[in-house]
């Protein structure tokens, strides 16, 4: 009798070393805040005021404000998966006016396995002698980024 409660127990702690851990990373969603920030509306300040300090600020096209949630889950030793990921885009217009708000989930996770020590790119594939020695001859030529002309200078003396 007592080896088998010593087994059971053993199988119940080992089966539950087997359960899925929950994680959350990022921004925390309250849909009623989230759903209150109207285009037309809405200006930075009050933006800061209703969803906080976004995850991260774009550097481009007048900073778009990125609020960015996602749920993880792993199993054991396993690295994390993602299983739901909201991303809240919120653009503004040059005086500072909220102009469109837009929200994306999974479509937007891309999981990249690198390949021995490289990553795969989009683009033209060059071997080493190619990257080495591929600009020559290019430089200065007609067409060229240096556009033919001395010292860069275009139309000048």
């Amino acid at each position: 009798m007592r080896p088998l409660l010593a087994f059971s127990l053993l199988a119940g702690v080992l089966a539950a070393g087997c359960t899925p851990l929950r994680s959350h990373q990022g921004y925390i969603v309250d849909a009623d805040l989230v759903n209150s920030v109207q285009p037309g509306v809405d200006n930075r300040q009050s933006v800061l005021a209703t969803l906080g300090t976004p995850s991260f600020a774009s550097q481009f096209n007048q900073g778009d404000w990125y609020y960015i949630a996602r749920d993880s889950r792993n199993l054991a030793f396993n690295p994390p998966k993602p299983k739901e990921q909201l991303t809240l885009r919120i653009s503004f217009d040059q005086a500072g006016n909220v102009t469109a708000v837009r929200k994306s989930g999974m479509e937007q996770v891309v999981n990249v396995d690198p390949w021995g020590k490289t990553t795969p790119t989009l683009g033209r594939k060059r071997g080493f002698f190619q990257d080495l020695f591929g600009n020559i001859g290019t430089v200065g030529a007609p067409g060229a980024a240096g556009g033919g002309t001395a010292g860069g200078r275009s139309g000048q003396p």
